[in-house]
């Protein structure tokens, strides 16, 4: 009898513990399947969507003493359910492949959160830049009041028409020195359906959200936890050490330090987490994934002051003996690492740091609705400038 008291009291101290365990030994080790942003929900089916779940899972796994690098994924999707919480997003429902309209609140919710960001912590100085860049990027396909609305099919055949018309007046020893672009441009943007649209669309919504799941999840773990949240991160091998220096200066305060990380973050975001998916995309429906990538750069003018447009910034410029021909299209396309990183480094970077350095315009730039920011930039609200620019500046000379 004594021997079975003694056994039972046992059990009744020691259940705790293992119940303790329980509650967080099934989220170890478990990789992330979803950090592209391709499927719908989280990073692991295995794991909750509930924060508080997720954090109790955690803070057990701390006091168990447990390598962080062991919790990597549980943490990871534990401050990006916490950042769509904040940004009012259902990551349930957040699913790039069930299309732009049901997509379409998600879409304008992620921008709308960068924005809050910037706003609370001025010193957030990526987010800020992701909202202008990336909204006034995107905006030149999804339309202002219905991001499921697929208008920019008749700009783009009435830019890829504008295009043809030049293309036939121009020399045949100039023709074939023109970018692939400009050609492909001239030669299939009228060519263009609504399902290559969609797709490209659903592209645009993989990356953003891959975007999100990288980068807003360390920006809710430093408001939260200070250093120490993205020190964890990157303990636990979720963020690298370029992530974590960036953080290091924020934390630091110096306006060098501030411009640094914003260039480090960005460097993160274009030549890290999206480069692989921008070379699928612009390879992608055959040709038309050139034509569409290109006209997102004609048409992607950053809504940041001073900041020039990709093809002012790069005109295509071309000679043949005594002939030149000048046109207002860029000589690069957004898709391509390189030329991208150039346009982002050489003017995009530069320009936003010089606003971002004067809060009296930073502030009122950034505290303006994305709805009129995504108007602004819509391909059929500048399509009439475009026309006229292709038609001034299209200059040849002998």
């Amino acid at each position: 009898m004594a021997g079975l008291l003694i056994c039972l009291m046992f059990g009744l101290v020691s259940a705790p513990a293992a119940h303790a365990e329980s509650a967080y030994a099934a989220y170890l080790d478990l990789p992330s399947v979803n950090g592209d942003g391709s499927g719908g929900g989280g990073l692991n089916p295995a794991l909750p969507l509930d924060p508080a779940e997720l954090r109790t899972a955690l803070d057990q796994a701390r006091a168990a003493g447990v390598a962080p690098q062991r919790y990597a994924t549980l943490l990871h999707q534990y401050w990006l359910t916490v950042s769509t919480r904040n940004a009012d997003i259902d990551l349930t429902a957040w699913d790039p492949g069930r299309g732009v309209a049901a997509n379409s609140r998600t879409f304008t919710q992620v921008y709308v959160n960068y924005f809050r960001l910037n706003n609370a912590h001025p010193d957030y100085y990526w987010v800020g830049l992701a909202g202008l860049a990336g909204g006034s990027f995107a905006s030149g396909f999804f339309d202002m009041g219905d991001v499921a609305s697929l208008i920019s099919v008749p700009g783009i055949h009435q830019l890829g028409s504008a295009v043809a018309d030049l293309l036939r007046t121009t020399p045949a020893e100039l023709l074939n020195l023109l970018p692939t672009d400009i050609r492909l441009l001239g030669t299939e943007g009228e060519r263009l359906t609504a399902e290559d649209l969609a797709w490209y669309q659903s592209r645009l919504l993989v990356m953003q959200k891959h975007i999100f799941i990288d980068q807003v999840p360390m920006h809710e773990a430093y408001a939260a936890d200070g250093l120490a949240g993205v020190e964890e991160m990157y303990r636990a091998g979720v963020l690298d050490e370029n992530a974590v220096i960036a953080w290091r200066e924020i934390a630091g305060g110096t306006s060098e330090g501030l411009a640094d990380a914003a260039v480090r973050m960005t460097d993160r975001e274009q030549n890290q987490i999206i480069a692989d998916q921008w070379d699928v995309t612009s390879q992608g429906r055959g040709v038309m994934g050139r034509v569409m990538t290109y006209v997102s750069t004609v048409a992607g003018k950053a809504a940041v002051p001073g900041v020039r447009a990709p093809g002012v910034f790069a005109p295509t410029t071309i000679t043949a003996g005594t002939m030149s021909l000048r046109t207002p299209l860029p000589n690069f396309n957004w898709a391509d690492r390189d030329t991208r990183w150039t346009y982002i480094t050489g003017d995009l970077l530069p320009s936003y740091l010089a606003m971002s350095a004067n809060p009296a315009v930073a502030r009122p730039v950034l505290a303006e609705p994305f709805s009129d920011k995504l108007s602004h930039g819509r391909l059929l609200a500048r399509l009439p400038d475009l026309l006229a620019d292709l038609t001034a500046e299209w200059q040849l000379t002998a």
